[in-house]
């Protein structure tokens, strides 16, 4: 098991993402010790519910998973239009297209009710990649497994891709 200050960090995170029931759940085969040295490389984002985590058309190259709470991810509209993408809930990732390319931030994602994130900034991640190259792959094996099947979903509801 977890040992130390890590264990009382990720052990919420861990749970959520273990016991997380959809198609496009974040499945990184790390044990106990890869996870605790993975909290090391992230920090923890606490919102309120209405905040946003991704603003739609930003820039920046963070990916979050979501340890508790449940956001919703739209594109936002002319006025206070919304075109709903989906709901996440504790143990979904979002945000992970932004760590591979330069493009804006593709959909809007707020909180629904007060949620605790866990944020992964690109630097962090190219830290990770040098450092832990097994594990890096082992995260990108998991965040490409996720982009495809929410791409398929996508696909097969008639959403572009882009």
């Amino acid at each position: 098991m977890l040992e130390g200050a890590n264990k009382m960090a990720i052990e919420q995170l861990i749970q959520a993402v273990v016991s997380l029931n959809a198609d496009d759940a974040f499945r990184p085969r790390f044990d106990d010790k890869q996870w605790a040295l993975f909290a090391n490389y992230m920090q923890q984002y606490k919102l309120r519910a209405g905040d946003l985590l991704i603003r739609y058309r930003d820039m920046d190259r963070n990916l979050y998973l979501i340890e508790s709470g449940t956001v919703q991810v739209y594109i936002p509209e002319a006025g206070p239009k919304r075109r709903p993408v989906g709901i996440l809930r504790a143990g979904a990732i979002c945000g992970e297209p932004s760590l591979f390319g330069e493009t804006p931030r593709m959909a809007q994602v707020e909180a629904m009710s007060p949620v605790t994130a866990w944020l992964l900034t690109r630097p962090r991640f190219e830290e990770l990649l040098t450092r832990q190259p097994p594990m890096a792959v082992e995260l990108l094996r998991s965040l490409g497994a996720v982009m495809a099947e929410r791409m398929r979903a996508n696909l097969e509801r008639g959403l572009p891709v882009a």
